[in-house]
């Protein structure tokens, strides 16, 4: 199944707008889209889950710690986590990427970490 996006609240929206553009073909739904604003990391997570799409977010201090306690009860479609210093284009072209040639079910409950797509094994597959 192809790759579908999630953008969370903090996601640099440059990056949502700059994927679509370069390939309109992806899903890839903004924070704002999804209605985000005040809404906790687990109901992000479950939206995202629920959709099916994976989470793509800049927030390294508490969703790493969200994600461990939602894929202990529920599967999640994985969440890939952007460093705020990567140059915008490496994002892009990563996610792209990533949408290109991997399918959805490669990344069911990983947390990567982008620009390394380092993944982290959180829970069993």
């Amino acid at each position: 199944m192809r790759i579908r996006y999630q953008a969370d609240n903090d996601l640099n929206k440059a990056i949502v707008r700059a994927v679509v553009r370069r390939e309109p073909k992806i899903d890839f739904r903004s924070a704002q889209a999804a209605r985000l604003d005040r809404i906790s990391d687990s109901e992000v997570l479950q939206l995202a889950a629920r959709e099916s799409r994976i989470l793509v977010s800049h927030d390294f201090r508490t969703m790493p710690d969200h994600f461990r306690a939602f894929i202990e009860k529920q599967r999640s479609p994985g969440a890939f986590l952007i460093a705020q210093d990567l140059p915008i284009g490496r994002a892009i072209d990563t996610l792209l990427l990533v949408w290109e040639v991997t399918e959805a079910e490669e990344w069911e409950n990983r947390l990567s970490l982008i620009p390394s797509l380092v993944t982290i094994v959180l829970g069993s597959s």
